[in-house]
């Protein structure tokens, strides 16, 4: 069974827009995991565009099913995922200025980096996972860093999906397979929603997670959040 972890970003981005606590964030977490998400994701960025890190620290106290805090792994970074004690912190090479992650990590060029941060990481006893693309050669890499899983980087599965959704998932499935060989466990995110996520389970039999945030969010205003969950699990999981 595949896990779906909801990106609660955007909620947090609709608060920011008017300031105030609505709609507030441990509310929303609550929400999802009683509507079925077997996971809360947080990105807590330097400039707090979305995610503060008050409200990593605020649904430390209520998240359930596993939390997931993904960002990029510079001091402060560290200092919360030392204090929180996730399930996962998911490391990505999003520099602070991007306007959403958009490469996965270079694994052999930042192998003592990453080496050292994700033994880190794991003597605090959290499970970790880094962000990267579909090649073997980088799956290789992370295996050396010493990692517990990868997240695959859909963009670019999700952009060509709709002009040739075989092309699109090739190197998914081609490097995902060479990762399940070599013991990695397999996350997914990045641009996932209910076209696309189906075929991709299909191909990917042993995803282990997913992680969706801006499409489920914009589904959930038209379909309402709890309704909208229960849609996207009923794709992981058909």
């Amino acid at each position: 069974m595949t896990q779906l972890s909801v990106n609660i970003n955007k909620f947090a981005t609709l608060r920011n827009a008017r300031g105030g606590d609505n709609p507030n964030l441990v509310q929303v977490a609550k929400d999802c995991e009683r509507f079925g998400a077997q996971g809360i994701t947080v990105h807590p960025r330097p400039d707090e565009r979305h995610i503060t890190k008050k409200d990593v620290y605020d649904l430390k106290e209520v998240v359930t099913t596993e939390f997931n805090i993904e960002g990029y792994p510079d001091d402060r970074f560290m200092k919360i995922i030392e204090d929180i004690r996730p399930a996962q912190a998911t490391l990505v090479p999003d520099p602070p200025d991007v306007l959403t992650s958009n490469a996965g990590w270079d694994t052999i060029k930042n192998e003592k980096k990453l080496t050292d941060i994700i033994g880190q990481i794991k003597s605090w006893g959290v499970r970790t996972s880094i962000f990267i693309e579909p090649e073997n050669k980088l799956m290789d890499g992370a295996r050396k860093c010493g990692t517990d899983r990868v997240e695959l980087y859909t963009e670019m599965y999700a952009s060509a999906y709709n002009a040739d959704k075989l092309q699109a998932i090739s190197d998914y499935v081609r490097s995902s397979q060479h990762a399940h060989e070599i013991g990695l466990g397999l996350n997914a995110g990045h641009d996932l929603d209910l076209k696309n996520l189906n075929y991709l389970k299909q191909q990917i039999p042993y995803l282990e997670e997913v992680s969706i945030g801006h499409a489920l969010v914009c589904n959930a205003l038209y379909f309402g959040l709890e309704n909208t969950i229960q849609m996207y699990l009923r794709e992981l999981n058909n």
